[in-house]
């Protein structure tokens, strides 16, 4: 099932020379890891010699505890919604950071904990129960620590993906904030037994350098920031449409909209204040290029907080966060494009789709012609630029098609030329850039954006 428009026709064929490379995800994890290095450099310069099984141990926990502490304030910072972070890395490769970051932290705080543990049980010729109740019940600080190891130990567990896929978005993400107080009291815990930092003035100022930094970076971009946009631009629904069975676009009008800076293909996180909603901020992306006028957001009911948007009433006052991403046209590197959606991730697509300058193809999929969302708007936009879209839904079988690397290239011959944009549920996502591989497709050159939190 595919319509095809021939973009040799178009007279006004966008044109626009290939952006230069992104370098603000290099530089971040090059600054991360010479953070580490800095970290570990405080060990150095505090030991003189390790002999002994016990000093080896020990020391391991030393450095374990101090890349943990560490890690702690790098996983806020990259939470922290810093706008050059979330603008230059994108939310979506952030998230995916965080999450790799926090398993390494768990493991790093838990290790930690076992090594000084064991360490001191030989130094002190004790058992391990003996010196685990003397460190936690007699050393300064270290009890609010083991609050805070559990703590930390159980987010870990709650953001493991077979438990996460168990819980809403919104009981996720408020157990989340628990990691808040798991670092507060494990910080105070580093600078009173912290071999480190205790009688090191230097060292206890880096740290609380290193933790205010961070901390103030959060109470700016995730709390002040946010009031301080909801209170100058007043945002209000205008209007709730039906778009298709189970999705309805939300028009959302307020004053001086054009500061936001929102681009195609970015998003924003929505606190609609209303009863059942207010306490939730939830990620929907744009779905039209914004409008001095309104913003609008077209949503599918796929939870409660998403179902209940179809309820809204004009006037509704809305607080939103943003705008966020880097799913933009700076990360086009080739004159021809193919935006890639499934489903009702063809929100930030159809953005795209209206204003990303070159050679756009578009291929939206969908179980059935009824879930293609924004359809007639597609249509128009592809006969106005000269481009090219194809829809491909499940059923009926005669118009289905494999996500494949060969029925891919068969909608577009010259694939491995592309820049791809890539949105849609996480099965049909991957399922798309392991054909898109297989294609030819640099891994670099696939852009994604994710649904999964």
């Amino acid at each position: 099932m595919a319509t095809t428009y021939d973009s040799r026709t178009d007279t006004r064929a966008l044109r626009s020379a290939p952006r230069p490379r992104n370098v603000v995800p290099a530089l971040a994890q090059l600054l991360i890891y010479a953070g580490a290095a800095g970290v570990l450099g405080l060990w150095w310069m505090d030991t003189t010699s390790v002999t002994g099984t016990a000093d080896w141990i020990t020391g391991a926990g030393r450095i374990t505890g101090l890349l943990a502490g560490y890690a702690c304030a790098v996983l806020l910072a990259l939470m922290s919604r810093f706008p050059l972070l979330e603008r230059g890395v994108g939310s979506d490769r952030l998230a995916r950071w965080h999450a790799m970051g926090g398993r390494y932290t768990v493991s790093l705080a838990l290790a930690h904990t076992l090594l000084i543990i064991w360490g001191y049980s030989i130094s002190a010729h004790t058992d391990v129960v003996s010196q685990t109740t003397t460190l936690v019940f007699h050393y300064p600080d270290l009890l609010k620590g083991t609050i805070g190891f559990l703590l930390l130990l159980a987010t870990g567990v709650i953001s493991a993906r077979a438990a996460r896929g168990r819980l809403r978005y919104e009981t996720w993400h408020y157990l989340h904030f628990a990691t808040y107080l798991a670092v507060f009291l494990a910080f105070f815990h580093q600078l009173s037994n912290g071999a480190d930092f205790v009688g090191h003035r230097p060292a206890q100022l880096a740290w609380y350098a290193l933790y205010i930094g961070v901390g103030a970076l959060l109470v700016w971009c995730r709390f002040l920031t946010p009031l301080r946009r909801g209170l100058r631009h007043r945002l209000a629904v205008a209007e709730v449409r039906p778009e298709s069975p189970g999705v309805v676009s939300v028009y959302v009008t307020g004053r001086h909209l054009d500061e936001l800076g929102a681009e195609a293909g970015q998003f924003f996180r929505w606190r609609f204040l209303t009863r059942g909603l207010w306490w939730t901020a939830n990620p929907y992306s744009l779905s039209a290029p914004a409008h001095p006028q309104y913003l609008r957001i077209t949503v599918k009911a796929v939870g409660g907080h998403s179902a209940a948007l179809a309820g809204l009433r004009p006037g509704t006052r809305v607080w939103a966060e943003g705008p966020y991403g880097a799913f933009t046209a700076a990360r086009r590197s080739r004159r021809k494009v193919l935006l890639l959606g499934g489903g009702v991730g063809i929100t930030p697509l159809r953005t795209l789709f209206e204003t990303l300058p070159g050679d756009v193809t578009l291929i939206y999929r969908a179980r059935r012609p009824e879930d293609l969302v924004l359809r007639g708007e597609l249509d128009a936009i592809a006969h106005d630029r000269g481009a090219v879209v194809h829809y491909v839904v499940d059923e009926p079988a005669e118009y289905s098609s494999p996500l494949t690397a060969r029925a891919l290239r068969g909608l577009v011959p010259d694939l491995a030329g592309h820049d791809v944009y890539l949105c849609g549920p996480p099965g049909m996502t991957d399922a798309a850039i392991h054909a898109l591989r297989r294609a030819g497709v640099p891994r670099r050159r696939i852009h994604h954006e994710s649904f999964a939190f």
